[in-house]
C-alpha cells in the first residue's frame, strides 16, 4: 500500500501577537493619566485635637530637657550633646522602662530636637514621647 493522501507539513507561528499587550498598556496609560493629577493635590485633612489626658508610665519617666538657650538636660545634669548617646546607654541598662520624654521649650529650634531624638535613637531606645501642653 501506498501512500493515497498529501501530506501537509504544519508550521508553526512564532511571532507574539502584541495587540492585547498595546489595549492592556493603553488603559493603564489612561487610568494613570487620570488619577495623576489627583495625587499631587493632594487630599484636605482635618486633624484631631489632642486630648488633655496622656499615657501612665508604670515607672518613673526618664526626663530630657532642652531649654530656650539650647541646654540639654538629662534628668538633673547637663550633657553636651556627643556625650549624650554613651550617656543614655548606661542608664537605660538596667531601667525596665525603655522610655524617654523630651521636653523642649517651644522656641528651641526643630533641628536640635531632632539632632537629639537622633542621639537618643542610636543609643537603642526607640520610644520617644514629646511632652506638650493641652490645648484649651
Amino acid at each position: 500500500m501506498g501512500m493515497t493522501g498529501t501530506s501537509k507539513s504544519r508550521v508553526s507561528i512564532s511571532e507574539i501577537n502584541v495587540t492585547p499587550l498595546v489595549d492592556v498598556m493603553l488603559v493603564l496609560l489612561i487610568i494613570f493619566m487620570v488619577t495623576a493629577p489627583m495625587m499631587q493635590q493632594g487630599i484636605d485633612v482635618d486633624l484631631p485635637q489632642t486630648a488633655p489626658g496622656g499615657v501612665q508610665p508604670n515607672e518613673d519617666p526618664f526626663l530630657i530637657i532642652i531649654s530656650k538657650s539650647g541646654k540639654v538636660m538629662a534628668g538633673e545634669t547637663e550633657v553636651p550633646k556627643d556625650i549624650l548617646q554613651s550617656k543614655l546607654k548606661a542608664i537605660f541598662e538596667t531601667r525596665v522602662n525603655k522610655q524617654i520624654y523630651i521636653q523642649a521649650d517651644r522656641a528651641v529650634d526643630y533641628g536640635l530636637v531632632a539632632e537629639v531624638m537622633g542621639e537618643i535613637r542610636s543609643a537603642g531606645i526607640t520610644n520617644i514621647g514629646l511632652i506638650t501642653l493641652p490645648k484649651n
